[in-house]
């Protein structure tokens, strides 16, 4: 792809390229979770209040201080350089498919534009297969590259380390919410979380084309690593303007996805993000989405519906949103994708 000349499958409409001046977002929700290690009770506490405030007015926030080992996190990226050096027909034979979505892939669409990168997908646990083999079912299988010595032990050490961070911000989000501190807990005892690989090459005409189209993010949380290059634009609440998030060392975004929002009952809106690519450095990133089990019936917490705050949604169901979702995402579609705002209800006002 990095020798190609601009592909019209890559070209955005006028309305959504990216402006050639970028305005660095100021403001954002920079959260130490160091009192989380060390059992400061008022501490968690005052972390939940960081939480709510950054997810109700950003969607988004920065954690530092998350005791992710600095070795675990040099050692993935490593890994993730190496795979995506790797010649081409390496990376042919770990290329995903339809039925088995996991693995190489490099024609990614979103919102129906081509991406500007290349990506590998892996699940950190393999789901049980089916008993009977229904009909579209998506095998879930890892598909690991034979030449790349350390790969396999890298990433399923990271994705270690990303689940039991990814707990602590589940509880932190109920904390913020009043609820019990485990309350969501239960919808991930058999996850359909995966890790992704994302390298985007330099592009030759970066005002045209995006390394990945607006989008929101559709399950629980994103916790994403970035590296020093920097490409993450969102729109700002404020003034839905587009705005780069600066990489800070040492530290994570975390997106608050949909799914939050619904449980949340709209207390908390997932936050509309894309990537910009750049001419002169290819950039690598490693987002990890966590995602509930796939029989999840997904509707807002009775906890927070009220008779003044009626919910919101008509419940659905996960798996069915997800294995559709992601196979739009293999090819241009005549119809905008599934989005979780399809299930909003029409409340009158």
């Amino acid at each position: 792809m990095g020798g190609l000349s601009m592909d019209q499958a890559f070209v955005q409409s006028p309305e959504h390229r990216p402006k050639p001046t970028v305005i660095e977002a100021t403001g954002i929700p920079v959260i130490d979770l160091s009192p989380l290690a060390a059992g400061d009770a008022a501490g968690v506490d005052a972390l939940a209040a960081e939480v709510a405030a950054a997810s109700r007015d950003w969607g988004f926030f920065v954690v530092v201080g998350h005791g992710v080992p600095a070795e675990a996190v040099a050692r993935a990226a490593e890994a993730q350089r190496a795979l995506f050096a790797l010649p081409a027909e390496s990376k042919a034979a770990v290329r995903r498919s339809e039925a088995a979505p996991l693995g190489y892939y490099e024609s990614e669409h979103t919102k129906n534009v081509r991406d500007w990168k290349e990506v590998f997908d892996l699940v950190p646990r393999e789901p049980p297969p089916p008993a009977a083999e229904a009909d579209g079912e998506l095998v879930l299988e890892n598909k690991w590259p034979q030449d790349l010595p350390g790969f396999r032990e890298a990433l399923e050490e990271y994705a270690k380390a990303m689940e039991e961070l990814a707990f602590k911000l589940l509880e932190l989000i109920a904390r913020s919410l009043n609820l019990k501190p485990d309350r969501l807990f239960g919808f991930f005892k058999d996850q359909t979380t995966f890790l992704r690989l994302n390298h985007y090459p330099p592009c030759p005409s970066p005002d045209l084309a995006l390394g990945v189209g607006r989008h929101k993010d559709a399950g629980a949380l994103t916790i994403l690593y970035q590296d020093d290059v920097g490409g993450l634009d969102v729109r700002r609440r404020s003034d839905g303007e587009w705005v780069r998030v600066k990489p800070v060392p040492n530290s994570f975004i975390i997106n608050v996805g949909d799914l939050i929002q619904v449980w949340s009952n709209d207390r908390y809106e997932s936050a509309e993000h894309r990537v910009s690519v750049n001419s002169a450095k290819e950039r690598f990133s490693m987002p990890y989405f966590f995602n509930p089990a796939s029989y999840t019936m997904v509707e807002p917490l009775e906890e927070l519906v009220t008779e003044e705050n009626p919910s919101r949604y008509n419940a659905y169901n996960w798996g069915d949103f997800f294995s559709t979702r992601k196979n739009s995402n293999f090819k241009k579609l005549d119809v905008e994708n599934i989005q979780t705002a399809h299930f909003k209800k029409a409340l009158a006002a």
